[in-house]
C-alpha cells in the first residue's frame, strides 16, 4: 500500500495518458517530458504487476487491467483535486484559472470578470483565451473552456448555462438591394456571410423544425467577422442576438424575420477533473452564468 501511495504522481501521469492519449500529452499538460512521463508509468506497472498500456509506435491503448485501474482510480484523484475547498472560504479562495471563452461572446465577458470577479477573489490569478475554436482542454492545459453551441464535446464534463438567443441579420444597403424579407422562403435566396469550421457550414434552425442551408461565397470561423461581413453589405448574418444588440440599436444592422423564433443555442462550462470541479472553477462557472443570464 505505502509503495502505490508514493506512486502519486505516476498516478497522476498515467490518468492524463489515458486523456490525452499519448506520453507527449499528458507531458506537455503536466510539465514534464515524454521520457520521463513514460518512465513514471513503467514503474507503476512494475508496482502493480500488470501492464497498463499497450504500446506501439503508432498506438497507445488501455489492456483490460487499465481500463479497470483507470475506473477505480480516477474518482479518487478527483476528491484528491477538490479536497482543497473543504479548507478554503469563498473569499481566501486561490490558485490560478487558465481559460479559454468564445471571442465575441468572450469580448462581452471579458469587462465584468476583470472589474467584478477578480476584484472580489484577489487570490485568484488567471491567463484567458479567446478564440472561437475549439481549444483541447487538456493537450493545452486549459482548466475550463466556455463554448457556445453543440458541438461534441469528446467526454469532457459540460454544464449548460443559458440558452442563447440567435437572431439573423443584414445590413439596410443588403435589404435595398434584394428586397424586404417575408418569409422563410425568401431568406433561401440571400447570400450568407457562413460561420464555417473545417470546411463545414452549419444551418439556420428555427424553433419549429424548420431548417435552411444558407447559401454565399464568404465562410467564416469568427463571429466578429461575421458581424463585420454583415456590417458591410456582404451578406446575411446568423449570429447571437448580444453580440449585435448595439448594432441593431443603431440601425447598422436590421433584424430579419423577427416574428419567426429561431433556435436557441446553448452555452456551456466544460472541464475534464469530473462532476465537481474545484472551487474557483465553481465560482467563476456561477459568475459567468449570472452575467449571461443578465439582461444585454
Amino acid at each position: 500500500m505505502q509503495g502505490l501511495l508514493a506512486e502519486t504522481a505516476g498516478l497522476v501521469i498515467f490518468v492524463r495518458t489515458v486523456q490525452t492519449s499519448t506520453f507527449s500529452g499528458a507531458a506537455r499538460s503536466l510539465g514534464t517530458t515524454p521520457s520521463s512521463a513514460s518512465k513514471s508509468v513503467s514503474r507503476l506497472e512494475m508496482l502493480l504487476g500488470a501492464k497498463l498500456f499497450r504500446r506501439s509506435t503508432r498506438l497507445l491503448t488501455l489492456t483490460p487491467e487499465g481500463e479497470a485501474f483507470y475506473q477505480r482510480v480516477t474518482p479518487l484523484l478527483r476528491e484528491i483535486e477538490n479536497s482543497t475547498d473543504v479548507v478554503q472560504s469563498h473569499g481566501a479562495t486561490f490558485g490560478h484559472l487558465r481559460v479559454s471563452l468564445p471571442g465575441e461572446m468572450g469580448r462581452l465577458l471579458v469587462g465584468p470578470i476583470f472589474s467584478r470577479f477578480m476584484q472580489s477573489y484577489p487570490g485568484i490569478s488567471m491567463e484567458i483565451g479567446l478564440t472561437d475554436n475549439h481549444v483541447d482542454i487538456l493537450r493545452d492545459n486549459y482548466d475550463i473552456a466556455f463554448r457556445v453551441g453543440n458541438a461534441d464535446h469528446n467526454g469532457l464534463m459540460s454544464k449548460t448555462l443559458a440558452r442563447l438567443d440567435m437572431v439573423l441579420v443584414a445590413s439596410p444597403r443588403l435589404i435595398e438591394r434584394y428586397g424586404k424579407v417575408r418569409a422563410i422562403e425568401d431568406i433561401r435566396e440571400l447570400p450568407f456571410a457562413r460561420y464555417s469550421v473545417h470546411g463545414r457550414s452549419y444551418p439556420v434552425r428555427f424553433a419549429d423544425g424548420q431548417e435552411v442551408h444558407p447559401r454565399g461565397r464568404l465562410d467564416l470561423d469568427s463571429a466578429t467577422a461575421i458581424k463585420e461581413a454583415a456590417k458591410t453589405g456582404f451578406g446575411v448574418a446568423h449570429v447571437l442576438k448580444r453580440i449585435v444588440q448595439d448594432e441593431l440599436d443603431d440601425g447598422s444592422l436590421v433584424l430579419l424575420l423577427p416574428d419567426h423564433e429561431l433556435e436557441k443555442l446553448p452555452f456551456r462550462a466544460l472541464h475534464a477533473f469530473g462532476r465537481m470541479p474545484n472551487l474557483r472553477m465553481q465560482l467563476l462557472t456561477q459568475f459567468v452564468s449570472e452575467t449571461v443570464r443578465s439582461p444585454p
